[in-house]
């Protein structure tokens, strides 16, 4: 049973309680495993009386199924920024979401997290450019001198950001940060690699340690579970444990 204490998205409100009640009573074919509800702004300092004033509505709400149905089942309502705010209401159980990948909703949380994911590519082709020659659609950038480039099979199509290309982003390669030049492609990206030795098929970290999910959300203006959940499906995912 979905609670909505609050985030008014889905769940059942409180003057839908006594309905609800009526048709479990009268139901044999229904069981209650777990009541759970979802906090909305548990990541928002300036909203902990909101918050607080949801889990005391869902203690309430879900103490009176409980005892009217004579149940006691899994009850929950933190998510990440939950656990590590509001620890007095872990009840039964918790859903850990982005923290699962190492990603917290702030500074403090970071702090307590490490990061687990990494979106990695390789080098396809390195190029020397000379100066006032131009790279990529719609002539982006224009080389301000001779420079090397480094083009990587990643683009749009796989997730990333049109918007973190045209120097506003960055790969890691080889522990160096090599900056985006000119418009992401669909299937590719071009990176500055003037000053970093490297080769073809040499590995380009995406996001990870650095760049972090968290550091390309907040120059884009927008959240990390956006840049993770925009990772396409054709990207490879490989899961491993030490």
């Amino acid at each position: 049973i979905k609670l909505d204490t609050g985030m008014h998205r889905l769940g059942f409100q409180e003057n839908q309680l006594e309905e609800l009640l009526d048709l479990l009573r009268n139901n044999n074919l229904v069981s209650v495993k777990s009541i759970f509800s979802h906090l909305s702004s548990s990541d928002v300092p300036d909203y902990t009386d909101f918050t607080l004033r949801q889990i005391d509505k869902f203690e309430g709400w879900s103490a009176l199924i409980m005892r009217e149905l004579e149940i006691d089942p899994i009850r929950h309502i933190l998510n990440t920024s939950g656990i590590y705010n509001y620890p007095q209401a872990q009840y039964d159980m918790v859903r850990l979401g982005i923290g699962l990948y190492g990603v917290g909703n702030d500074k403090t949380e970071q702090f307590s997290l490490e990061t687990v994911g990494t979106l990695k590519t390789v080098i396809l082709q390195i190029k020397n450019i000379e100066a006032g020659e131009s790279i990529g659609y719609s002539r982006r950038f224009t080389a301000p001198a001779n420079m090397r480039t480094a083009t990587l099979p990643v683009g749009y199509a796989d997730g990333i950001p049109r918007a973190w290309g045209n120097e506003k982003g960055y790969v890691s390669i080889n522990g160096k940060k090599a900056i985006i030049i000119g418009t992401i492609s669909m299937d590719m990206m071009m990176v500055d690699v003037t000053d970093i030795y490297c080769k073809e098929g040499d590995r380009a970290v995406i996001f990870g340690a650095s760049p972090s999910v968290t550091e390309i959300a907040d120059a884009l203006g927008t959240i990390p579970y956006e840049i993770l959940t925009s990772i396409s499906q054709r990207v490879k995912r490989i899961f491993y444990k030490e």
